[in-house]
């Protein structure tokens, strides 16, 4: 079945960075756009960045801009995102999803905290 598993979630400090991965299986990950998106403590479903089966077009909310980058490695069907600069409103539990919802991971906890 399909499996999307994210890691890479913790603590970090106001300003540090984290590394999000999503290790996808039992589906042709090259020929899915990916996001992901995040939940904030008592708030709703949040998109962050997208970005299509190849990496050449990515999204981001305008929160993130510049501060996250969204990439991939289909040879290891692997859905990343690099996070610096990062600041409390950033604290949530992100999820990787296909575009469209269909399919989605667990989630992994992220909180920014001194």
């Amino acid at each position: 079945q399909v499996q999307l598993v994210e890691s890479g979630g913790g603590l970090a400090q106001p300003g540090g960075s984290l590394r999000l991965s999503c290790a996808a299986s039992g589906l042709p990950f090259s020929t899915y756009s990916m996001t992901w998106v995040r939940q904030a403590p008592g708030k709703g479903l949040e998109w962050v960045s997208s970005c299509n089966s190849g990496a050449t077009n990515t999204n981001y909310v305008e929160s993130v801009k510049g501060r996250f980058t969204i990439s991939r490695d289909n040879a290891q069907s692997t859905l990343l995102l690099e996070m610096k600069n990062l600041n409390a409103e950033d604290t949530a539990v992100y999820y990787c999803a296909t575009l469209g919802a269909t399919y989605w991971g667990q989630g992994t906890q992220v909180t920014v905290s001194s």
